[in-house]
């Protein structure tokens, strides 16, 4: 396990300078901002500057539908377009579903110097969310219509098996902010690897009733580094400091 720094920062040519984080959201949810919002400032406390990428697969209700552009390889190009906005080195960080997207994004961008992966999937070349699930049924939470071509969650079960450790707020909030995607990005692949060529940390969250812990720990045995935290599946609204002292430690990490 990791021990957690107080502060961050690199040394690039000499010089000290200040990582950047990028966030990106897992599946079936939109408004991206608003599932890291808790994490600003305390990224910031740390002189950690922080943004979000929306992805054009969740987009808000009743537009979810398989007439709206957008799959697992769009998702990846809008955060890449993200990323060749920035000009500082940059930690990207991808909840879930959204470890999909930053294993694709990143590979071969100069500025990612970090990747970190929160409760997700770390993909092979050839692997998908729906090759990973190792056999196990689907969660009774998921709603898949293929008629429509589209995948939902049920949002009876979202309180208790993704958001235990929350408040009543962020369970208001989270409820509000749900969505559908193409059925298609679950069978998607990455069209590169970047944690091949790029540090990586694993974040498992070890109470997920969701995406189970053994399952976290398999995958994690791709990261360069794991870090396990006594959270639910969203940590980033139930334990947002602990989340930001995992992040601050892998760019940390990355300087050494």
């Amino acid at each position: 396990m990791l021990h957690f720094a107080p502060a961050v920062n690199m040394s690039v040519g000499g010089e000290v300078v200040w990582m950047k984080v990028v966030f990106v959201h897992g599946a079936l949810v939109f408004d991206g901002a608003w599932w890291w919002h808790r994490m600003v400032e305390p990224l910031a406390a740390l002189g950690l500057g922080s943004r979000t990428v929306e992805l054009p697969s969740c987009v808000a209700p009743p537009g979810a539908s398989p007439e709206v552009p957008g799959d697992m390889h769009a998702d990846a190009d809008a955060v890449r377009a993200a990323l060749d906005e920035e000009d500082e080195p940059l930690a990207l960080v991808g909840h879930s579903y959204g470890g999909v997207v930053i294993t694709d994004a990143a590979a071969g961008h100069g500025n990612v110097q970090h990747l970190v992966y929160v409760t997700s999937v770390m993909p092979e070349r050839d692997e998908t969310l729906a090759s990973l699930g190792g056999g196990r049924e689907p969660g009774p939470w998921m709603d898949p219509r293929p008629a429509d071509g589209t995948m939902g969650v049920k949002a009876e079960f979202l309180p208790r098996a993704f958001m235990q450790d929350c408040d009543e707020e962020a369970v208001a909030g989270a409820l509000k902010r749900l969505t559908r995607q193409p059925l298609t990005v679950f069978g998607q692949s990455p069209r590169a690897v970047a944690w091949r060529e790029k540090p990586s940390t694993y974040v498992v969250c070890a109470e997920d009733r969701a995406t189970p812990p053994e399952a976290q720990r398999e995958y994690a045995g791709r990261a360069d580094r794991v870090v396990e935290l006594p959270t639910g599946h969203h940590p980033m609204l139930s334990h947002p400091g602990l989340l930001t002292r995992a992040i601050a430690e892998a760019a940390t990490a990355s300087d050494g």
